[in-house]
């Protein structure tokens, strides 16, 4: 006896099911991207950049967020300040050998790193980066559509649910993965304006 013949409630479960599931996955995917933007660095001078660079701190990779105070400054500047001096010089050439193109120093108290105006050049190389990310994230969201709608053409083709159903699921399936492919391209578009007039 094929599934779908206990009734609609159970094809409903089934449809819903692997639409909350491509939902979800994409859902993911898109905070993910969402997140590394916040990583990249644009004019703007922000504590979220030093969240990635690590230093060792009584023998363990530690992130720099997680052995100092970061503040970001009025003039374009971050200062960090460690919890532990002996940390000040490895903070600064962590910063120094990054490939953030910033300059630290440190002043025996604290260490500091100034934001230059970006030039024009730099937003460009910035937005692009940003736009390539985006372009990333929805080839992922293509590969959650493409397995997940293949996982329901298996279900169709062993007799699961019935073809309308199936094409109706792929339908809902698409319908997602179009909004999240907006969702990207809005999130882009919010980082290109930041990145621009930052």
């Amino acid at each position: 006896m094929n599934n779908y013949t206990y009734g609609g409630g159970f094809i409903m479960a089934r449809k819903s099911s692997y639409v909350t599931e491509a939902d979800n996955k994409m859902d993911k995917t898109v905070q993910h991207y969402k997140e590394e933007l916040r990583k990249l660095r644009t004019g703007r001078p922000s504590a979220s950049l030093f969240e990635e660079l690590v230093v060792d701190y009584y023998g363990a990779p530690t992130p720099i967020n997680q052995t100092a105070t970061v503040n970001v400054g009025e003039d374009r500047s971050v200062s960090i300040q460690p919890w532990d001096k002996s940390l000040l010089e490895k903070i600064e050439k962590t910063i120094n050998s990054s490939d953030l193109g910033l300059h630290a120093i440190n002043d025996g108290t604290v260490v500091r790193v100034n934001f230059p105006s970006p030039t024009v050049e730099d937003r460009r190389k910035w937005v692009k980066h940003a736009k390539d990310m985006m372009e990333d994230t929805k080839i992922a969201l293509r590969n959650i559509r493409r397995d997940d709608i293949k996982k329901v053409k298996e279900l169709k083709e062993n007799g699961d649910i019935p073809e309308d159903e199936a094409k109706k699921i792929e339908e809902e399936i698409q319908e997602v993965l179009k909004n999240h492919e907006a969702k990207s391209e809005e999130i882009f578009h919010q980082k290109e304006k930041e990145i621009m007039e930052s």
